[in-house]
């Protein structure tokens, strides 16, 4: 038998709960006709709250430990200069789409982080943002990177460059990428007939991290004459239009998910991790820079060196332990005192008018089931992710206003969304709480009677 009904994940990363369930609710009609007739409700991400690893650790049932995938960038060995991209080669564990294929499902899956290289699946998959281009495998099966070439030519993997002050093509870009998205999946929806389809719209995220100061007054860098000041409202209501026409396309006995991995919140100013490391004698240079430079071009001192860091929408801290790292300076038996009194010293960093900045700092082994790969020793949550931690050295500053990447305008907050329409079980537009992205897997196999993996994190939801 097919399974019944058939189920359609619409993905916006970084989609803001505030935005759609009260701010701008009765500007989108069709979310909001999915919530009247579903269950939805704020969805807690992963830690750290970003879309690497956040989409992976929704759609497994795994958390960052459990997957050794700790931001987009990890440490591929203990040497110090050894960052790697975590492509979809690090997920080594079945996702959803994985388990329905099992049980017959046909499935469509479309553009989920950490899906490049494009993996095997029953039926067909678009690899996600990280594919480095339209010339290497970037669909399953191969054959239909040529299908998508004629419906759309000039068809976008991502927003070139979103991270710069050419707001007009960035807009324009963000509109395109939307709609190939859509497009594709009412496409291969018609064509393929499958059980399954997930898409993820990058371009949510991409319009937080452009354009939010122009709407948000909270902002310290806020413009209320600004041209883009409704350039975010505006998307989110396009956004509203082709959910509607991608479920037009759908019969009413479709279940319907509408999920974000995290939401989003002003970016108030970065913290210069390194720059504090330094000033604490934790991190040691052999020569200090002139201008602000990142830590691996230059040359640091490890024998004199307890702690660095790495930037980012969190702060990741790797402390350099005799025995683990090649120039070791913690003895192993001090490890944990050093890395609670560091804890308690970032935590205690103040805003920068002496008031508690809120800062949250987490150790893996107290957050996640397990600890694969090799995990920061701490990770922070500056300002509970209001600030950024800033990498680079140089200037002496703590506090900054300017990210060290690009301009960006918003930061990842901690809570996403989720919008759980059923036709056979609807609901009364009841609220969920306290629903974790690692519910999700739990809840659909439960709600299609498949196997339940054991060791999966989250719970089953009431919907």
């Amino acid at each position: 038998m097919p399974p019944s009904p058939k189920l359609i994940i619409i993905g916006l990363d970084c989609m803001e709960p505030s935005l759609v369930f009260d701010r701008w609710r009765p500007d989108l009609p069709n979310l909001s006709r999915l919530m009247a007739n579903g269950s939805y409700g704020r969805l807690e991400s992963s830690i750290p709250a970003i879309t690497v690893p956040a989409w992976s650790c929704m759609m497994s049932g795994r958390d960052p430990g459990e997957l050794g995938i700790y931001g987009f960038r990890n440490r591929g060995d203990r040497t110090y200069r050894n960052l790697t991209i975590s492509d979809g080669r690090a997920v080594r564990v079945p996702r959803l789409w994985d388990w329905m294929g099992e049980a017959g499902w046909k499935v469509v899956v479309i553009s989920v982080p950490g899906t490049s290289p494009p993996p095997s699946v029953n039926g067909s998959l678009v690899s996600c943002f990280l594919t480095p281009n339209r010339e290497v495998p970037h669909t399953h099966p191969p054959e239909l990177a040529d299908q998508i070439t004629d419906w759309l030519p000039d068809f976008m993997l991502d927003v070139p460059h979103f991270r710069s002050e050419e707001k007009e093509r960035i807009l324009r870009n963000i509109y395109t990428l939307c709609d190939q998205r859509f497009t594709l999946a009412e496409k291969l929806w018609e064509q393929e007939h499958p059980d399954f389809l997930m898409l993820v719209d990058m371009g949510v995220d991409r319009i937080h991290h452009s354009f939010w100061k122009a709407m948000d007054d909270r902002h310290p860098q806020h413009d209320p004459d600004s041209p883009y000041r409704n350039a975010i409202h505006d998307y989110y209501c396009h956004i509203d239009q082709r959910v509607g026409q991608l479920l037009s396309q759908c019969d009413d006995q479709t279940a319907v998910l509408v999920v974000s991995d995290h939401g989003a919140r002003p970016l108030m100013g970065g913290i210069c991790l390194n720059e504090w490391l330094i000033q604490n004698h934790y991190l040691k240079l052999q020569q200090y820079p002139q201008i602000p430079t990142p830590l691996d071009q230059l040359a640091v001192d490890w024998n004199q060196t307890i702690a660095w860091g790495a930037g980012g929408y969190y702060g990741r801290v790797f402390l350099n332990v005799q025995g683990r790292e090649p120039q070791g300076q913690i003895p192993l038996a001090e490890y944990e005192t050093v890395r609670s009194q560091l804890a308690e010293q970032l935590a205690a960093i103040p805003a920068p008018d002496g008031q508690p900045l809120g800062t949250r700092v987490f150790k893996p082994q107290q957050i996640y089931q397990k600890v694969r790969g090799i995990a920061p020793d701490l990770i922070v949550y500056f300002g509970d992710l209001g600030w950024r931690s800033v990498g680079t050295v140089g200037g002496n500053p703590i506090y900054t206003t300017d990210n060290d990447t690009g301009p960006d305008d918003a930061n990842h907050a901690q809570y996403g969304l989720m919008i759980f329409h059923d036709p056979q079980q609807p609901g009364q537009g009841q609220q969920l709480h306290e629903a974790q992205l690692y519910d999700i897997v739990p809840t659909l196999l439960s709600r299609y009677q498949l196997p339940m993996p054991a060791g999966l994190r989250g719970k089953v939801l009431s919907l």
